[in-house]
C-alpha cells in the first residue's frame, strides 16, 4: 500500500456481510451503510460501527439518503459502503456505492492519508462499479449521486425519492 496503512479483516467480513441480500426477519440485520475510518495509531482501516447502519436503524426514516449522509462527519474523512436502492426506468435496483468522503474542512494530513489508501482499499473490495467522491457541499446532494447511478434521465427514483 501506499500509505502503509493496512486494512483490517473486520472491514473485509463486513463486506462481505453487506453484499448479502438477507430476507424475511433476517433483513432487519442486513447493513445498509458500513462505515469505515483510520485507527487511532492510523495504521489500519478499520470498521466504525457507531457511524454504520442497519436496515432495522432506518425504519421510521423518510429520507433515508439523509439519515446516511448525515453518518458521516462534517470535519473528517472516511470511506464508507452505501447499499442504494433505486428505480431506473426499466427496474428496480441494489448497488454497493464506495463513498470517499473527504470534506472541505478535513485536516489535510487526514486528507492525504485517506486519498492515498484508497486504492488499496478498492482492490480489496472486489466487484464495486459505483464510487462516489465527496469533497465539498454541492457533492452531498442527491442529484450528485443521481449521476453516479446513470444521471436523472434514467432515474425513476432513489431510496423511495421520486426524482
Amino acid at each position: 500500500m501506499a500509505s502503509g496503512v493496512a486494512i483490517s479483516d473486520e472491514v473485509l467480513q463486513s463486506y462481505e456481510d453487506i453484499r448479502l441480500r438477507l430476507q424475511g426477519s433476517l433483513e432487519k440485520e442486513r447493513l445498509k451503510l458500513m462505515v469505515m475510518r483510520l485507527s487511532e495509531d492510523q495504521k489500519s482501516i478499520i470498521v466504525d460501527h457507531q457511524s454504520s447502519l442497519k436496515m432495522k436503524d432506518l425504519e421510521k426514516s423518510d429520507n433515508v439518503f439523509k439519515k446516511v449522509i448525515g453518518m458521516l462527519p462534517e470535519k473528517d474523512c472516511r470511506y464508507a459502503l452505501y447499499d442504494c436502492t433505486y428505480e431506473t426506468r426499466e427496474t428496480l435496483k441494489e448497488d454497493l456505492v464506495f463513498i470517499m468522503w473527504a470534506p472541505e474542512d478535513a485536516p489535510l494530513k487526514s486528507k492525504m492519508v485517506y486519498a492515498s489508501s484508497k486504492g488499496a482499499l478498492r482492490a480489496k473490495l472486489q466487484g464495486l462499479k459505483i464510487e462516489w467522491q465527496v469533497n465539498d457541499p454541492a457533492d452531498k446532494e442527491l442529484s450528485a449521486l443521481m449521476e453516479k447511478l446513470g444521471g436523472k434521465s434514467k432515474l425513476k427514483s432513489v431510496e423511495g425519492i421520486m426524482v
